[in-house]
C-alpha cells in the first residue's frame, strides 16, 4: 500500500502547528520517572515496599483507578502508581487525531487543502502518523528515563510500551470516530465514551483479578488491560503487543474504508435536523454559548462528580494506611502537595488541589472557545448582527468563570457524601473547593489575555497550565526553590481542609485575575477580528 500523496507535507504542517502542544503532551511521559523517584525515596527497603503493596492490594477502588498490582518491587509499584497516566495519554491521542481530521473538515480548511495535489487519504494518514510518532517518543522517554534510575532495561522499555499501546490504539479510535459524524464535538463525544467504556472494563477485570475472581478475563477486552498485561518488571510479556498491533491495523483500515465511502464534509451517521426557528429563549449570545459549551460542561460535571465520590470514599482507607506506615515521608509529600492537619484532611486537600488543576483545564478550554469561534468565522457572522464584541465574549466567559465553580463544588459535595461523615465533611469540603477558585480564575485571565493580545498564540494558555502541573505535582517532591513554586497560583491557595483559612491570598489572586482579565478584554476590544 503506497503512501498517499501529500502525507509528508501535511505531517510537517501538523508538527509546525502543534510545536507547542506536542511537548506538553509528552510531559505525561515524565510521570513514570517521578513515580520511581518518589516511591524509592518513600519506601527504600523491600520490607516497606511489601507492606505498602499489601495495603494497596486490598483496596478495590485503587485497583479500578490504577490497575492491577502484580508485585512489590520498585518497578512494579511505579507501574501501578502511574497506571492512570495512560488514560490521559489515550485521551490526548484521540483528541489530537479528531482535531486534525474532522475539525479541519468542519472548518472548511480540509476542502482548501484538497484543492492542491493532496490525496484524499492524506489528512487522516498524516494525523495518525504524527500520533503514532508521539506515542513512540513517549515509549523512548519512559524507557530511557526509568532505566536511568537503575531499574532493569527490559522492564523499563515494557513500561514505556504501555504508552505506545494506549496512544496508538486510541489514535486509531479517534480516526474511526472522525468518519462517523459531521461535527467534531460529536466525534469527540463518541471517542471519549469509547475510552470511558474501555477504562471501566479494565477496572472490572483488574479489580476482579486482584481478588482472584473469575472476571479477570474482562481486562483483555480493553486496550488499558492490554497495556497492563505487558507486566513490566514481572515477566515483560512482549508477545502481548501482537494484540494492540492487530487492533490498530483493523481500526486504521476501517477508518480509511469509512473515509472513502463518504463525501467530504459529510459523516456516516445522519445529522439530526433541528427546528426551523430558534426558541425566543435561545436568541442571545449567551444562549448560543450555552448551546456550544453545554456538552463539555455536562461531561466535566459528570467526571468531577465521580472523582469526588472516589476520592472521598478512599479518604479513610488511605489515612489508615498512612497511619500504620512508620515511614512519614509519604505523609510529608502529601502535605507539600496541598494538605495540612489530620491524615484524612491531608489526603482530601491534596486531592482537591489536583481537581482544581483539572478544573483549570476545563476553564481554559472554555475561554479558548472564543478563538475557535473566531477562526471558524462564526464570531464574524454574529458580530455583523450588531452584537457588541464584549457581549459576545462575555457569553463564553460565563462558562470559563462559573463552570469551575459548579464542577469544584460538585466534587466537594461528592467527596463529602462519600467520606463517611457527611454532616461534618460536606460544609468543610465545599469551602475547601471554593478556596481553589481564585487560582483557577488566574489561569482563565491568562488565557483571555493571550487570546485578546496574541490570538495566534492562544495555546500558550495550555503551556501555563502545564507549568502549574509540573510545579504542583513534581516541584515539591524535587524540592525546588520556593520562588519557583510561587509561580503557580495554586501554591498560594489555603491548604484546606485542615489548614489556615487565610482570606488574604484569595483576595490577592482574585485581584490579579480581575486585572489580567480586564487587560485581556481591553486588548480584544482594540484588535482586528479575525486576527
Amino acid at each position: 500500500m503506497s503512501v498517499p500523496a501529500g502525507t509528508g507535507k501535511l505531517v510537517r504542517l501538523i508538527l509546525r502547528r502543534d510545536r507547542w502542544l506536542l511537548p506538553l503532551w509528552l510531559l505525561l511521559a515524565l510521570f513514570p520517572v517521578s513515580a520511581v523517584n518518589s516511591l524509592g525515596d518513600l519506601y527504600p527497603t523491600a520490607a516497606e515496599r511489601q507492606d505498602f503493596a499489601a495495603e494497596m492490594e486490598g483496596n478495590s477502588a485503587l485497583m479500578v483507578l490504577y490497575g492491577r498490582l502484580y508485585g512489590s518491587d520498585l518497578g512494579e509499584l511505579a507501574v501501578w502508581r502511574a497506571g492512570f497516566m495512560p488514560v490521559f495519554f489515550g485521551l490526548l491521542a484521540l483528541l489530537f487525531v479528531i482535531r486534525h481530521t474532522r475539525t479541519e473538515e468542519e472548518s472548511g480548511r480540509r476542502e482548501l487543502v484538497g484543492a492542491a495535489s493532496v490525496d484524499r487519504r492524506a489528512p487522516l494518514a498524516a494525523a495518525l502518523a504524527v500520533a503514532f510518532l508521539v506515542a513512540l517518543v513517549a515509549m523512548v522517554l519512559v524507557g530511557t528515563t526509568v532505566q536511568g534510575q537503575g531499574l532493569p532495561a527490559a522492564g523499563s522499555w515494557a513500561f514505556g510500551a504501555q504508552y505506545l499501546v494506549v496512544g496508538a490504539v486510541f489514535a486509531a479510535v479517534g480516526g474511526v470516530a472522525a468518519q462517523l459524524t459531521t461535527s467534531a464535538l460529536t466525534a469527540r463525544g463518541i471517542a471519549v465514551a469509547v475510552l470511558g467504556v474501555f477504562f471501566a472494563l479494565r477496572g472490572v477485570g483488574d479489580s476482579s483479578g486482584q481478588r482472584g475472581g473469575a472476571a479477570s478475563w474482562v481486562s483483555w477486552t480493553s486496550p488499558f488491560g492490554w497495556a497492563n498485561q505487558l507486566r513490566p518488571f514481572d515477566g515483560d510479556r512482549w508477545w502481548v503487543l501482537a494484540v494492540p498491533l492487530a487492533a490498530v491495523v483493523v481500526l486504521v483500515a476501517a477508518a480509511h474504508v469509512l473515509s472513502a465511502r463518504r463525501d467530504l464534509g459529510a459523516g456516516l451517521l445522519p445529522d439530526r435536523l433541528g427546528p426551523p426557528e430558534a426558541a425566543p429563549s435561545l436568541r442571545s449570545p449567551l444562549a448560543l454559548a450555552w448551546r456550544i459549551q453545554r456538552g463539555a460542561q455536562i461531561s466535566w460535571l459528570a467526571g468531577f462528580a465521580v472523582a469526588g465520590l472516589v476520592y472521598g470514599g478512599l479518604a479513610k482507607t488511605v489515612a489508615e494506611g498512612l497511619e500504620d506506615n512508620p515511614n512519614k515521608k509519604l505523609e510529608d509529600a502529601l502535605a507539600r502537595l496541598g494538605g495540612q492537619g489530620g491524615l484524612i484532611d491531608t489526603w482530601l486537600a491534596s486531592m482537591l488541589n489536583f481537581m482544581a488543576i483539572a478544573a483549570a483545564a476545563y476553564a481554559i478550554q472554555a475561554v479558548l472557545r472564543l478563538r475557535a469561534e473566531e477562526t471558524s468565522l462564526r464570531a464574524e457572522s454574529l458580530l455583523a448582527t450588531g452584537v457588541a464584541r464584549l457581549r459576545w465574549a462575555a457569553g463564553h466567559l460565563v462558562f470559563a468563570v462559573a463552570g469551575p465553580v459548579v464542577v469544584l463544588l460538585v466534587a466537594g459535595l461528592g467527596a463529602g457524601l462519600a467520606s463517611g461523615d457527611p454532616g461534618r465533611q460536606i460544609p468543610r469540603l465545599l469551602g475547601a473547593s471554593a478556596a481553589q477558585l481564585p487560582a483557577v480564575w488566574v489561569l482563565v485571565a491568562v488565557g483571555l489575555l493571550v487570546f485578546g493580545r496574541l490570538p495566534r498564540l492562544s495555546p500558550i494558555a495550555w503551556g501555563a497550565l502545564g507549568v502549574c502541573v509540573m510545579l504542583g505535582q513534581v516541584g515539591a517532591l524535587l524540592e525546588l526553590s520556593q520562588w519557583v513554586l510561587d509561580v503557580s497560583p495554586f501554591t498560594h491557595t489555603p491548604k484546606l481542609p485542615g489548614g489556615d483559612p487565610s482570606v488574604t491570598p484569595l483576595v490577592s489572586l482574585t485581584a490579579v485575575a480581575l486585572a489580567v482579565g480586564a487587560a485581556g478584554l481591553a486588548a480584544l476590544r482594540r484588535r482586528d477580528l479575525p486576527a
